[in-house]
């Protein structure tokens, strides 16, 4: 199989979490506690992925320079990115309660919640087709980290729409668009990027680690912190420590 299809194949399947996750939330009426503790779970995985697959990737390819400006360059672009968005309704597009506006209360959030969904989902697709890259082979603790850190977002945030009162066909729409977005930013990643110099790799991959750092505390720990128990903590331990055993196994 290509290259290039290998690597829309991984992202599309690591984007099918966002979907799977959506209809759990809005199909299933769970509790904001238990999805607060699957949200923090979450993120405990996304942090883990992030130190020992993708920083740690992006060192071994192209040194300390190209990582910290990459990780800080991403951090500073989703940033801007998020503050827009926010402005315009989307702040809380991860919530599962009552935070996220109607299109009645702020007139356009839906298309800024649905644009910060995008924003959210490619960084972490394009590491998946940069792994590619020279014939390797995909990271599949990067894989797995993304999916299972999808599933909690996907669900905490077609729930917070169900409760501002957006359609089915708006978050099923939206969640199979990201999906799909997904399996394309892999497959652009392989292919924009093959023939780059490990430098240029490294700043990449840094980039995209910043920019889900960043997303991480924005829109995931807020959710798992508002509304989960005392456990928390350890729940979001207990997702780093999955996702490190996955690397090392």
């Amino acid at each position: 199989m290509p290259e290039w299809l290998q690597a829309g194949g991984w992202g599309l399947l690591a984007g099918s979490a966002l979907l799977v996750g959506a209809a759990v939330g809005w199909f299933a009426r769970v509790p904001q506690r238990v999805i607060a503790s699957i949200m923090a779970f979450g993120a405990g995985v996304l942090l883990s992925a992030v130190s020992f697959e993708l920083i740690a990737e992006a060192h071994a390819l192209g040194g300390l320079l190209p990582t910290v400006l990459g990780a800080g360059g991403g951090a500073v672009v989703y940033t801007l990115a998020n503050v827009a968005l926010a402005r315009r309704g989307a702040r809380h597009r991860k919530r599962s309660g009552d935070q996220q506006p109607s299109e009645g209360e702020q007139p356009g959030s839906g298309s800024a919640i649905a644009v910060g969904a995008l924003l959210d989902g490619v960084p972490e697709s394009v590491v998946i087709g940069v792994s590619l890259l020279g014939g390797g082979t995909v990271s599949l603790v990067t894989v797995a980290a993304v999916f299972l850190s999808n599933v909690p977002e996907g669900l905490s945030s077609a729930a917070g729409m169900r409760q501002a009162g957006r359609s089915r066909r708006y978050v099923f729409l939206l969640w199979i668009g990201i999906t799909l977005v997904s399996g394309a930013s892999a497959l652009l990643g392989n292919t924009v990027l093959g023939g780059a110099p490990p430098e240029v790799l490294a700043g990449i991959t840094a980039l995209a680690a910043g920019a889900i750092l960043a997303m991480i505390t924005d829109t995931m720990v807020p959710e798992a912190f508002e509304n989960a128990h005392l456990l928390v903590g350890l729940i979001t331990v207990a997702g780093f420590l999955t996702a490190f055993a996955l690397s090392h196994a």
